[in-house]
Order: C-alpha cells, then sequence, then structure tokens
C-alpha cells in the first residue's frame, strides 16, 4: 500500500475477515495501521495487492474510482465523531444526503428507527453535531455507516477520543450489532487492551509489516515476538483474564492482500 513519500506504507499485508468476525490490527503510531484502513474503505489507493470483498475485487489504484456499490459494502467509523460528520448538516440531513446517493440500499428502514438501533431518541434528528456528546457523534456515525448495510465496518479507534466512561458502552454497541446484523468488523488500535476485548484474532503490525497474528488468546498467552509483549505490558490491569469468543463461519467476508 503506497504513501505520498513513494515509500510503502505498508507491505506484504494479508488480513482476511469472515462474517461476523471482529478481527483486530494493533501497533504503535507509525505503524501503518491507519493507511489500512482508508485503503480498505476506498480513501486511500494502493499502489499493488487486491482488497476483495464477497470475492469480488474491490482495489482503488492510483487515479481510479470505485463504484457506489463497492464504496456502500465498506463503511468506516473515525476517531474523530466531530470531525467525520458534516457540521452544516443536522443529523437528519445527513442521512437524507445518503439515502438520495443510495435510495434502494437505504430504503429498509426509517430514521428513527435507525437511531434507535444505537441507543439515540429520535429528536436529534434536528440537531447539529455541535449540539451533541462525543458519545452522541459517534453513535450517529455508526448509525450513518450502517444506513447502508456494509458488509465490513472498519473501526479507526473508535473510541480513544471519547472520555473512559464512554468508551465501553460505544465497544459493546459495535458487539451487539455486529452480532444482530452478521457483518465483519476490522478494528484498528494501538490499544492492544481494547481489541482484547472485542477481537477473535489479531494483527500486530510493525512499521508496516505483520510481524505477529493470531487468535486473541494465542497473542496474549504466548506472543513470540518482543514488540508484541511490549504492548501486553503496556495494558493496565493486564492480568484480568480474557473474555472467550464464539466462533465464526469460514466462509470469507474480506481479505486484504
Amino acid at each position: 500500500m503506497g504513501h505520498a513519500s513513494g515509500i510503502p506504507a505498508v507491505s506484504g499485508v494479508s488480513i482476511v475477515v469472515q462474517p461476523g468476525e471482529a478481527v483486530g490490527v494493533v501497533g504503535e503510531s507509525g505503524s501503518g495501521k491507519s493507511s489500512i484502513a482508508r485503503s480498505v474503505v476506498g480513501i486511500g489507493p494502493i499502489s499493488s495487492g487486491t482488497i476483495r470483498v464477497l470475492g469480488k475485487d474491490r482495489t482503488l489504484v492510483e487515479g481510479g474510482r470505485r463504484g457506489r456499490a463497492a464504496r456502500a459494502d465498506v463503511q468506516m467509523v473515525f476517531q474523530d465523531p466531530y470531525s467525520s460528520l458534516d457540521p452544516r448538516q443536522s443529523i437528519g440531513s445527513g442521512f437524507a444526503e445518503l439515502r438520495a446517493l443510495h435510495s434502494a440500499r437505504t430504503a429498509w428502514t426509517s430514521d428513527e428507527d435507525l437511531l434507535g438501533s444505537v441507543g439515540l431518541h429520535a429528536n436529534l434528528l434536528k440537531r447539529y453535531p455541535h449540539q451533541l456528546s462525543g458519545g452522541q457523534c459517534q453513535r450517529v456515525s455508526i448509525a450513518r455507516a450502517l444506513l447502508l448495510r456494509p458488509v465490513v465496518l472498519v473501526a479507526d479507534e473508535p473510541t480513544s477520543a471519547l472520555d473512559v466512561s464512554v468508551q465501553a458502552q460505544i465497544l459493546n454497541l459495535l458487539l451487539d450489532l455486529q452480532s444482530d446484523w452478521g457483518f465483519g468488523i476490522l478494528f484498528i488500535s494501538h490499544d492492544l487492551g481494547v481489541v482484547r476485548q472485542t477481537c477473535r484474532r489479531i494483527y500486530v503490525l510493525q512499521k508496516g509489516v505483520v510481524v505477529e497474528s493470531g487468535t486473541t488468546e494465542m497473542i496474549f498467552s504466548s506472543p513470540s515476538e518482543p514488540y508484541t509483549q511490549r504492548l501486553i505490558n503496556s495494558i493496565p490491569g493486564r492480568g484480568k483474564t480474557m473474555e472467550s469468543f464464539a466462533p465464526t463461519g469460514a466462509e470469507n467476508v474480506a481479505s486484504f492482500a
């Protein structure tokens, strides 16, 4: 995957996300996590490799453009909930704009029911982003992504800009929605503790290269790389028992190589 300087930001990375599965990509700042997220969602072109969703090539190359349906298949929840929403649009106007672009794909639900699915009241439809809390804004961002019924949701540090008291609520919301709707989640984070709570499998990224990957249980019980061990050691209260995760189906929903 390319970088503005011409030096690859990520090299030799191969990631698979299955239906109903949350897969984590972790690493320190500058490891290439955001480059992966942007390329997968189609807002960052790649210089080599492929991105496939449901067996179809969704790769965006230099100078290319994805079709509308292809862009809808993979949606993103950004780190900063305020910057991901247009400050000039009310919440309802933002939904209306998406519905105009994807009329057939968004007809399955009303704005009121959509907000209800993320734990918000319909009276927020007339409000603007600056009138909402950070947690409410992030719930709106999740609702906007889910309105398009994506196959894969890319969550790029979705809780790091929120108050600690709200972070767990947003993580639980994402997992509950995934359980109900069956989409895959590619969870991007610098925090192995958060990924530990949400993901069944983990890819550890260092300087644009995957240095270790495996099930969450394997990564935490017997990491093979000193770098991974350092990330684990940085987790507050790392001695707590890890939650278990149910296995998912074998059909690949998306792969990124």
